[in-house]
């Protein structure tokens, strides 16, 4: 793990990464979040993923209950050595289904949840983006993507495998709709890695070893669980920060579920100028969210729908 502090009274945060097996903290060297002038932060990186890639980890412990448990240790961790009774949890795409069963099991232990790229039924969510790709290209005339997209036919029942996220990722970047509005390939997203001064070359080979083998073993866990029916309601107050051009993880969908979980308080955040990462690229927004509403339990910055109260 990393941890970032200005102030190490401050409140705790535990940020939970995606991927599965996809760590943030690099991303951080040329996205500042600014979370640590709010929070004393920890970016763990999780079993199988970056730093904590070992090749010696058997697939039968990358279970969602295995991470559900690795998440209260790190937890308790973070509740002893700074002294608090409670921390704060936010949650980025994968990292927001593995927050949200956490604090379900128990709530006693946090603040509050933050999801930021909320998943809910991600089956779906898929079926949902493939339909707008084809749709656009086919605007578009590109001849290319449109005959990598029909091979794989989501839409229509086909299987989310491998092959297609790869070219499903190229798509929603070249689209503007995928891990940033405003990266048009993955070589972008590759090259902040590699200029990141805190993991070593070694290091930063495990990440993609890393990055390969959890999402391997956790992609089926993702596509089988659908939140909206696991987690109807939840005893802490819930944040949903979403990109409006997220199509990684359905924008649509996310708004629906914040209008039908039950919880003391509920807040919708629509993020203008973002796609699945709103927590980089624009970070004062979140921030300035997380200060005026989180931390004084309140949602008065959040999108004007109904929330629904326990």
């Amino acid at each position: 793990m990393f941890l970032q502090s200005m102030d190490t009274e401050n409140p705790v945060l535990l940020f939970l990464h995606g991927g599965p097996g996809s760590p943030e903290f690099a991303f951080t060297q040329e996205n500042p979040t600014g979370l640590e002038e709010l929070f004393t932060v920890c970016w763990w990186e999780q079993r199988g993923s970056g730093i904590s890639y070992q090749r010696h980890i058997p697939k039968e412990k990358m279970t969602i209950d295995q991470m559900i448990s690795d998440t209260l240790v790190v937890t308790s961790y973070l509740q002893k050595r700074f002294a608090k009774n409670k921390i704060y949890v936010i949650g980025h795409s994968w990292g927001t289904l593995l927050g949200m069963l956490t604090v379900q099991r128990n709530p006693e232990l946090f603040h509050a949840y933050i999801g930021v790229g909320q998943l809910s039924n991600q089956l779906e969510s898929e079926r949902l983006a493939y339909s707008y790709m084809l749709n656009e290209f086919r605007k578009n005339e590109n001849r290319k993507m449109i005959k990598k997209l029909e091979k794989f036919p989501i839409d229509q029942g086909a299987e989310v495998t491998n092959a297609y996220l790869s070219v499903r990722s190229a798509g929603m970047m070249k689209l503007g709709i995928g891990v940033m509005h405003h990266c048009q390939s993955m070589l972008d997203i590759g090259g902040m890695l590699l200029r990141f001064k805190g993991y070593t070359l070694k290091e930063k080979i495990k990440f993609m070893q890393g990055n390969s083998f959890a999402l391997n073993c956790l992609w089926n866990t993702i596509m089988a669980i659908d939140l909206t029916k696991e987690i109807p309601e939840l005893a802490v107050p819930v944040y949903i920060l979403h990109g409006k051009y997220n199509y990684q993880v359905s924008y649509t969908l996310a708004k629906e579920f914040s209008q039908t979980i039950k919880a003391p308080l509920v807040g919708f955040y629509t993020f203008e100028d973002s796609a699945h990462s709103p927590c980089f690229e624009e970070a004062e927004k979140m921030c300035r969210i997380l200060q005026k509403d989180v931390l004084q339990k309140q949602i008065r910055l959040a999108d004007d729908i109904s929330p629904q109260p326990i």
